[in-house]
């Protein structure tokens, strides 16, 4: 289980193991059944977790049409919170469920600002997965603002080849901001 947190982290920042032992006793296990939620929406959140294992979905639910809009998913070696909450101390407004039985790794927020004052290292690897979180969101909103149905498609094939199977297409469709018929026509051409 630490192990991959441990490579995720040396892609950025080599560590020794006493840094690494140190950085993994922040964090805190959590297990989740598929379907479960991790964090729901007026929830406080008080982790970011590194999945360790498992496949989530985060997603805004819009009450009046019962419709959901997901906007990221999370597999092995990714980040899920709802980032706003996390930082603010405010509730989420979004939900994070389970598409598979999960293992998380959880930090809170004062647990992670203190390993960043602590050690360079980890606020280096803090500060570059930020930047590329940011770029990979400005590709996305450019991709859903200016793409069409099927460029945002190949895309997701090109950006994602491992969800293909891995995720129902219902929800890859709300992803895509298409309708599932959409989805199938463009998955067949």
């Amino acid at each position: 289980m630490s192990q991959l947190l441990r490579n995720h982290i040396e892609a950025v920042s080599p560590l020794t193991d006493e840094e690494f032992e140190y950085i993994l006793s922040h964090f805190k296990t959590k297990k989740l059944k598929k379907h479960a939620y991790l964090i729901q929406a007026d929830d406080y959140v008080k982790y970011e977790y590194f999945v360790v294992k498992g496949c989530l979905r985060a997603f805004i639910g819009d009450t009046n049409n019962g419709k959901e809009f997901i906007y990221q998913f999370g597999v092995e070696d990714w980040w899920m919170t709802d980032r706003d909450a996390f930082f603010n101390g405010t509730q989420a407004t979004i939900n994070v469920s389970c598409l598979e039985d999960c293992e998380l790794l959880g930090m809170t927020l004062a647990d992670r600002q203190k390993l960043g004052k602590e050690l360079w290292k980890y606020e280096h690897f803090l500060q570059v997965k930020a930047n590329l979180g940011y770029t990979s969101l400005l590709k996305r909103l450019q991709i859903m603002i200016k793409g069409s149905a099927k460029e945002r498609y190949e895309q997701f094939v090109r950006q994602y080849p491992h969800l293909l199977n891995r995720i129902p297409k219902t929800y890859i469709a709300s992803y895509l901001g298409v309708s599932r018929e959409t989805l199938s026509r463009l998955y067949n051409s």
